[in-house]
C-alpha cells in the first residue's frame, strides 16, 4: 500500500460520496436483526453490513469495542469485516481510540497500522490525553504504510469540554493544540495528509480554524444522535469540506434488509456531499 492516506481517503469520498457507516455490533441493534447475542450473530450482522454498503460507501468506521465483547471470537470476526472493507474497495477507519507511551504505543501502531498486521486498518482513532507527540512514531509507521490517524479533539459527550477545552498555560485550548499537532503533521500534503481529527457533528462551534488541519476532520453523531449533514457548515465554517460525517444507527437500524440499508445510505451521503459542497 504506497499511496497516501489523504490520498486514498480523497478518491474514494469523491467516487463514492462523503459519508463514513460506522459498523458498531450493539447488542439492541442484535435483536433489532432477530440475531443472537454471540460471535455467530455479531458475524451475520458486521458482515452483512458490509456486504449490504461495501460497494457503496466510501468508508466503514467498526467500533472494536463490540467485536473484543465476544473474546477471540470477536477479534476473528473483526479481522474479517476488515477484509471484507478491502476488497469491496471502501476505507476502514478502525475505532479503537488507543492512546500510550513508548513500546505500548508502538505495539498498538504495528497491530493496527502495519501491512501483515491481521487488524491492520486504513486508519484508526486515538486519544492524545497522554500528549500528541506520543503519536509521533504511531504517524510515521501510518506514513510508510499509507495509512492515516484520527486524533479526538472535540467530542460531542457532556464530559469532554473539562479537558478538549481546557486552556493550557500558554493560553490555548487542549483541543487547539492537538489541532496544531495535527497541522503541522500534515503541512504540504496533498490532496490531505494523514492525519485527521474526531469533531462531534453536535458540538457548539469551536471558534478554531480548521482549515489549516490539511487533513479530514471526522465528524461522528449524524443522524440518530442528533447531528444534521446540512447543519456541519456553522460548525465547519470554511473547513467544511473537510468534513467526513459518521452515521452509525440511522443507518444500521435500517436492517437486515439490504436494500434499507442502501437507502437510508445513500440518502446520508447524497445530503452529506451537498452539505459539504462549497
Amino acid at each position: 500500500m504506497t499511496a497516501p492516506y489523504g490520498e486514498r481517503l480523497t478518491a474514494a469520498v469523491g467516487e463514492r460520496g462523503a459519508l463514513c457507516v460506522g459498523v458498531d455490533p450493539h447488542p439492541g441493534l442484535l435483536d433489532r436483526w432477530d440475531l443472537p447475542r454471540d460471535a455467530a450473530g455479531l458475524e451475520r450482522f458486521a458482515r452483512g453490513v458490509v456486504e449490504a454498503l461495501g460497494e457503496t460507501v466510501a468508508v466503514f468506521k467498526p467500533q472494536s469495542a463490540f467485536f473484543e465483547a465476544y473474546g477471540s471470537a470477536g477479534i476473528a470476526v473483526l479481522e474479517l469485516v476488515l477484509a471484507d472493507i478491502a476488497q469491496a474497495g471502501a476505507i476502514s477507519l478502525l475505532d479503537v481510540k488507543r492512546g500510550d507511551i513508548g513500546s505500548t504505543m508502538d505495539a498498538y501502531a504495528a497491530a493496527y497500522l502495519a501491512d501483515g498486521s491481521p487488524l491492520a486498518a486504513d486508519a484508526i482513532t486515538v486519544s492524545p490525553y497522554l500528549g500528541v507527540e506520543t503519536f509521533a512514531a504511531t504517524a510515521d509507521l501510518a506514513d510508510q504504510h499509507g495509512r492515516g490517524l484520527y486524533v479526538l479533539a472535540l467530542t460531542s459527550n457532556p464530559e469532554a469540554p473539562a479537558q478538549q477545552r481546557a486552556r493550557t498555560a500558554a493560553g490555548f485550548s487542549v483541543a487547539e493544540t492537538v489541532l496544531d499537532w495535527a497541522a503541522a503533521r500534515n503541512a504540504g500534503a496533498t490532496p490531505l495528509g494523514s492525519v485527521g481529527l474526531v469533531v462531534g457533528a453536535t458540538i457548539e462551534p469551536p471558534g478554531l480554524d480548521f482549515t489549516r488541519l490539511n487533513g479530514s476532520i471526522l465528524a461522528p453523531g449524524v443522524g440518530a444522535q442528533g447531528g444534521e449533514p446540512e447543519h456541519l457548515p456553522a460548525i465547519f465554517g470554511a473547513a467544511t469540506p473537510l468534513v467526513l460525517p459518521s452515521a452509525s444507527r440511522e443507518v444500521l437500524s435500517a436492517g437486515p434488509d439490504p436494500d434499507a440499508l442502501r437507502r437510508v445510505a445513500t440518502s446520508l451521503a447524497n445530503r452529506s456531499t451537498a452539505a459539504l459542497t462549497p
